[in-house]
């Protein structure tokens, strides 16, 4: 609203130029005409804001006399406005309110030279070029996504390690203290619960580290100038400016991103941007394509991975395109005004509660959803079906209740190369939390890391391979820094595979007939386009409706089929994999 001219004498005016003036003029006169109203308000004052459709003031005028007639007349010079325009009026408005400042002060403040001209200004010339800055943002994508990969993997392996060495023998050695080794109950805790929930777990320096680089280009300022120059990119994909917000969230996580599009004035706006959202890679797909790039491929983990969020964006712009210009169709436009802060130097205490908070929410899913999750499905799998000798919670695998349900699925992904049950099963288990699919993973190829039969370890021995196993992972994330900018100072060693990692790679292996590497491509791609998980269905449901909801959970999972067989059998075609 415009303070200035509530409060200055009147003659002081804000010149908005000659359409909105006539426009403004007219609203005022009308105003004039009922004492009860400008007796309350200044008439230019309240006409200006009433053109900026101020829902406050809308509200008060409705129990003044002649305020009706007034917000009628109102409404009639906003909608002769918006067809000149074809923007926000509002937005408008506050784009000569701020160019009149603009002039008012280059008029009363003498500046050096060196003043006009700030560092902020200097970088922002490249950071917010048309063509330059898009490059730069992209840059520093795959460097987010490389350090992510590559700093994060030796933590990985190590909370793996404590898991299935110090973590998983306390418990065994608990559990036959007790008289309770080797029964149901070890396999609900060592099968169930530490395979599952500790197999995400194992991620959280992966989470970390994404939250962590996001947290510092956040507070340096960097991710308004990212938005600044998203914005000139989806108008002319025929989306707001303001959708850029939304689909910045959906990185993190979807169902906030979902709830964020709000912020959007028209309905459609709305729709599309919440369509569009899943195809934003979130958090917690991050963890499953952390896992297939170290098996399948080790040297280039981060570029793989940084593929895979550049074409999940690419897809949400062909295919918001393609929305926009049949059942979106729409002739309005939206401006996005947002202010670019000076560049500053992160804050360690702002970064650190960013990074923990958003961590934070990670770990409650874990040890709630996640482990309801696991424990459904170990509970699946010790169920025997059919003709069949195994008793509960010792029955062969391929035996079990979730082998069958996830074997009815696998045909329809025989085409995509991981036409296994166990594949299947993960996906499934993908519909409730994408996180689950790792943990599902871990638990459907039966892979405890570690043997839990080897000798008993003491507490103090548990405790020294604790620290001393996160001294070495700490110690290999440093001697990878140098390597990300292309500086080999240590000679690279060859990590063991682990266990899990062995299982998958032969199993993708024998499902695509030798091109495991090009279904596990396959996989991951499918993985970011299919259905999202089912929280992120019910904010759609709430916020578009049923018929929209239906739309998602069908479209993606058809869009994931097709890329995913485009991929896979395109690549065999091509003798690669």
């Amino acid at each position: 609203m415009s303070t200035l001219e509530a409060t200055c004498p009147a003659t002081f005016a804000v010149d908005y130029g000659r359409i909105l003036e006539t426009e403004i003029d007219a609203l005022r006169r009308e105003i004039e005409r009922y004492p009860a109203i400008t007796q309350k308000y200044p008439a230019r004052w309240l006409a200006i804001n009433l053109l900026e459709q101020d829902p406050e003031l809308q509200q008060q005028l409705l129990h003044l006399a002649g305020g009706p007639a007034v917000l009628t007349h109102a409404q009639m010079g906003y909608g002769r406005l918006a067809e000149i325009y074809g923007a926000d009026v509002d937005a408008i408005i506050a784009d000569r309110r701020y160019g009149w400042i603009h002039n008012l002060v280059n008029q009363a403040v003498q500046r050096s030279r060196a003043d006009r001209y700030t560092r902020s200004d200097k970088i922002d010339r490249y950071v917010t070029h048309r063509f330059w800055g898009i490059l730069i943002f992209l840059v520093l994508m795959w460097l987010v996504f490389k350090l992510t990969a590559d700093l994060s993997a030796p933590y990985v392996d190590w909370i793996g390690g404590v898991l299935a060495g110090p973590v998983t023998h306390g418990v065994v050695a608990l559990l036959t203290a007790v008289g309770l080794g080797g029964s149901w109950l070890e396999g609900l805790l060592v099968d169930g619960v530490i395979a599952g929930v500790g197999g995400v777990l194992a991620f959280i320096p992966v989470l970390m580290s994404l939250y962590l680089a996001l947290a510092v280009l956040e507070d340096s300022g960097y991710m308004a100038r990212a938005a600044f120059v998203m914005d000139s990119l989806m108008n002319k994909i025929g989306l707001q400016g303001k959708s850029f917000l939304p689909l910045m969230v959906g990185f993190g996580c979807s169902v906030p991103a979902i709830y964020a599009t709000r912020t959007l004035e028209n309905k459609k706006d709305r729709i599309l941007t919440g369509l569009l959202v899943p195809f934003m890679s979130c958090g917690a797909r991050l963890p499953v394509y952390v896992l297939f790039a170290a098996i399948f491929f080790p040297r280039y983990a981060g570029t793989v991975i940084f593929g895979l969020y550049l074409l999940g964006i690419v897809t949400a712009i062909i295919l918001g395109l393609i929305l926009r210009r049949t059942v979106f169709q729409t002739d309005e436009a939206t401006a996005f005004v947002m202010e670019l802060p000076p560049y500053r130097l992160p804050l360690a205490r702002s970064i650190w509660q960013h990074t923990w908070q958003r961590t934070r929410e990670f770990l409650e899913n874990a040890w709630t959803l996640i482990l309801a999750v696991s424990l459904v499905i170990w509970l699946l799998m010790s169920v025997p079906v059919g003709a069949t000798d195994g008793a509960f919670a010792a029955t062969p695998m391929d035996d079990s209740a979730f082998a069958a349900a996830a074997g009815m699925i696998s045909p329809v992904l025989r085409p995509l190369g991981f036409g296994s049950w166990q594949s299947a099963g993960a996906l499934l288990s993908g519909f409730v939390a994408k996180e689950v699919v790792v943990s599902t993973m871990g638990q459907v190829y039966g892979v405890v890391e570690g043997d839990t039969a080897v000798e008993p370890t003491t507490f103090l021995e548990d405790v020294w391979f604790i620290v001393t196993s996160f001294v070495q992972a700490t110690i290999d994330a440093l001697k990878m820094i140098p390597s990300i900018f292309g500086l080999n100072l240590f000679p690279e060693t060859a990590d063991q595979p682990t266990d899990l990692m062995t299982a998958i790679k032969n199993g993708f292996a024998e499902t695509s007939g030798g091109h495991g590497a090009l279904a596990a491509l396959s996989f991951m791609v499918f993985v970011l386009i299919y259905t999202p998980c089912m929280v992120a269905i019910s904010a759609e449901k709430q916020e578009f409706g049923a018929k929209w909801m239906w739309v998602s959970v069908i479209g993606q999972f058809i869009l994931a089929w097709v890329m995913a067989f485009l991929l896979f059998q395109g690549g065999k075609l091509l003798g690669m994999g």
